[in-house]
């Protein structure tokens, strides 16, 4: 077995092992997407939010306006849209934040999820190959005339056990990945909390912030439930 390389080995583990190679590949792809999504938007957002409001003192707010436009951050979408809609309604000017906000959200989210059920799902398929590589290890033994050495039975539970230590190598880099993006999209949604009730502090100080805290809720809340 030392001397096997990792194709004899893959080869060996039987059907199942296709499988988790294609969720492998789904899984690179789907971190690779994400990684260059998160990248592209370039900066924490911390600091640019900070000219935006020092924007807004130094300007007003079609000025900011105009900054807002020229960055791709999702807390540049939400300062977008409420800077947008400063002229409308508190009540309204609020409802389209929300929606904005819960549009984002789903798109720093998306395919989180297919991470997620992978990491789950590779476990259990590298189980079902290495029970059924067991029962065919064991009818294989039971066929053999005579007597049964240890070496027989070694070699066919060795093998069976193959997907199930490949579904655990796909598996433990899916939830690390997943927990990871996750993570940053925690952190984004929370800076657009932080976003909405700033831009409410700074521009409508008498309006209560509240909905602040609606608009970058996770998309599971109550806020977005709709959206779901």
């Amino acid at each position: 077995m030392n001397s096997m390389s990792l194709g004899e080995l893959f080869i060996r583990g039987g059907s199942l092992m296709w499988v988790l190679l294609a969720f492998s590949l789904v899984a690179l792809t789907v971190a690779v997407e994400r990684f260059l999504t998160y990248t592209s938007y370039g900066y924490s957002p911390d600091r640019w939010f900070d000219s935006l409001l020092q924007k807004i003192r130094t300007a007003g707010p079609k000025a900011a306006l105009t900054m807002a436009q020229a960055c791709r951050h999702p807390v540049a979408r939400v300062a977008q849209t409420y800077l947008e809609q400063i002229d409308r309604p508190a009540k309204v000017r609020h409802d389209n934040v929300r929606r904005t906000g819960s549009l984002v959200l789903e798109s720093v989210e998306k395919n989180l999820r297919i991470l997620a059920a992978l990491a789950h799902l590779s476990p259990l398929v590298g189980l079902l190959g290495t029970v059924i590589g067991m029962v065919v290890a064991f009818s294989q033994i039971q066929a053999i005339q005579g007597t049964v050495k240890p070496s027989d039975l070694a070699g066919g539970i060795w093998e069976a056990l193959l997907t199930t230590v490949f579904g655990l190598v796909v598996a433990i880099p899916c939830m690390a990945l997943y927990h990871a993006f996750e993570g940053h999209a925690d952190k984004i949604a929370r800076r657009m909390e932080l976003a909405v009730t700033s831009l409410d502090d700074l521009l409508s100080p008498s309006t209560p912030s509240t909905s602040g805290r609606a608009t970058a809720r996770r998309a599971t809340d109550e806020e977005f439930s709709t959206v779901q």
